[in-house]
């Protein structure tokens, strides 16, 4: 499993939330392959500002507007590697601004949310938000407990 964080130059995380983050993200995306049966998966995270997501959300949903975050799923393309799952982007400007119970909550909530996006769900009607936020719920408990990581 290879989870790689990259930090754009105008952006700033605290050493400790960086590894805590690098850490637990990769403990759901452990869990998220084990779940599927897959030996490994491959995600990126980077983090960004409003202006870059803003750029991206343009670019690629046609929306005109920075958003918490995006996936760009690599399983959609023709000839895709299994393992490869695909790139997450973070806005930290507006995960600071919706964070109620801290930054930290809020990135590892927008990390799940964006890897569920990579495994394929989607929220186009309530029942699949439903199923959506219960496996990114059960990522999160992965991501949070320590010892050998478990399906989730």
């Amino acid at each position: 499993m290879t989870l790689e964080i990259v930090l754009d130059d105008d952006v700033a995380l605290a050493a400790a939330l960086r590894t805590r983050l690098r850490r637990e993200v990769a403990r759901m995306v452990r869990a998220a392959a084990l779940h599927d049966a897959k030996r490994d998966y491959d995600v990126a995270l980077r983090l960004c500002n409003d202006a870059a997501i803003r750029e991206l959300n343009r670019a690629w949903r046609g929306k005109d507007r920075p958003t918490d975050v995006l996936a760009f799923a690599q399983r959609e393309a023709a000839s895709a590697d299994t393992a490869l799952l695909g790139d997450l982007v973070i806005s930290l400007d507006t995960a600071q601004r919706q964070a109620k119970r801290g930054l930290y909550k809020e990135l590892l909530h927008l990390a799940s949310h964006g890897l569920c996006h990579l495994l394929g769900y989607d929220h186009r009607d309530d029942a699949e938000e439903a199923t959506m936020n219960a496996r990114a719920a059960a990522l999160r408990r992965e991501a949070g407990r320590s010892g050998r990581v478990h399906a989730a």
